[in-house]
């Protein structure tokens, strides 16, 4: 099993990667468990006898059941949970992160350190409006705290406000290198039609600033991958994605935009192998299942079932947090073009990223109306993004219009 990642910024990699998993991290799985009581067995890690992560947390979690409100621990714990739940995609330590933070969850005021962290775990159960809140008291109180900048533009780009990730994207300049400076910007103008402009900036950064962690390297790579797409080059995405995808640490986000590339390119041969050891996540649960379905491969049934299940499960729950997948569940494994719109529709409220205006447009095209996908149709205007994909889709259900 590819190794876990580091830190993040604190160590500098979640000024980027927290750019990429705003949404991403709300979407993958269920809501989050929060343990009731300090000695509940939170989890066996499947790790083998003396590896550092395992170390890591029996030692954080010792040090933290002895004194519940050493706060520099509960943070660390929280952060090293967080980590693990964005690149196993396993929402549970979500719900651990936050379990070690109970002494300071509630406070209108908690020290910098959890004020941030709050935020993180907020935006993760999409409570944009308190992560924003935090985080706007976290830069008031520090401005030059670049993990707090990045988490404001990841939101504000989840949202589809660009100018708002624009000024944090300014502000992190101020405090952080250039690559890190560089892809703010770059992630930014690659979704709003400057796509091949945003690739040379971060390829030129990336080649001056090659010694970088992996996790780092990953999502660059995957980044350039995107903006290829956008461009058309197909060919050159591919490359990026394979540069990324042999970097040996586990990034679901990664996986998902490289099997739905694959998908894309009518490849789901190749999306089995990829994906098959990564059940537990939702979203790549399933990719696995549309590329069984394509190849009518016997697991696909079994996995459609156990996506049915967990959404079911959510909804009794009222728990909304995977809207988008769930739309793309129903159009394209059960058929159900009506519910994909419905959900595709509450998804766009709280999200707007390239991916959830994919699924409303596809749902609204699916089902011949036009008017569903208004919104989407206008960010596309608006915005400037240039993905093929969108833009053919767009053109498809306007024709209907006419």
């Amino acid at each position: 099993m590819r190794t876990s990642r580091t830190s993040i910024i604190g160590t500098v990699t979640d000024g980027l990667r927290a750019l990429a998993i705003a949404s991403f991290a709300a979407a993958a799985c269920a809501a989050p468990y929060v343990p009731k009581d300090d000695a509940t067995v939170l989890e066996r890690l499947p790790v083998r006898p003396g590896d550092p992560i395992a170390r890591e947390l029996r030692q954080l979690r010792t040090e933290l059941a002895a004194n519940p409100r050493k706060r520099e621990t509960a943070v660390r714990l929280a952060e090293r949970y967080f980590e693990l739940a964005t690149s196993e995609g396993d929402p549970r330590y979500v719900g651990y992160a936050q379990a070690a933070l109970k002494p300071w969850w509630d406070l209108p005021a908690p020290p910098l350190d959890v004020l941030v962290m709050r935020a993180i775990l907020k935006q993760y159960s999409h409570d944009f409006s308190g992560a924003m809140r935090d985080l706007e008291a976290a830069t008031r109180e520090d401005a030059k705290n670049a993990r707090a900048w990045s988490w404001r533009a990841a939101i504000h780009m989840v949202q589809a406000d660009y100018e708002k990730a624009r000024e944090d994207c300014v502000a992190l300049q101020n405090v952080e290198s250039e690559l890190y400076a560089v892809g703010c910007i770059a992630y930014l103008d690659g979704t709003t039609g400057k796509a091949a402009a945003a690739h040379r900036a971060l390829s030129a950064a990336f080649a001056k600033n090659a010694d970088v962690p992996r996790e780092v390297k990953v999502w660059v790579l995957t980044r350039l991958a995107e903006m290829s797409l956008r461009q058309g080059d197909v060919k050159q995405a591919e490359e990026h994605f394979r540069a990324a995808y042999f970097e040996p640490i586990n990034d679901q986000f990664l996986l998902a935009a490289y099997a739905d590339f694959l998908l894309d390119q009518g490849r789901p041969d190749e999306v089995i192998p990829l994906l098959v050891d990564w059940v537990k996540s939702d979203i790549l649960l399933l990719r696995l299942a549309l590329a069984e379905q394509a190849l009518r491969a016997p697991k696909a049934r079994e996995h459609i079932e156990a996506l049915r299940s967990r959404f079911d499960a959510a909804a009794l729950r009222g728990d909304k947090l995977h809207q988008q997948e769930e739309a793309r569940f129903n159009l394209y494994l059960l058929g159900n073009k009506e519910k994909a719109l419905a959900l595709a529709q509450e998804n766009w409220k709280l999200q707007r990223e390239p991916r959830d205006a994919r699924i409303l447009l596809e749902a609204a095209f699916a089902m011949k109306d036009p008017k569903a996908a208004q919104e989407a149709l206008d960010w596309l205007e608006r915005s400037g993004h240039e993905d093929p994909v969108l833009r053919r889709t767009a053109e498809k259900l306007k024709a209907l219009k006419r």
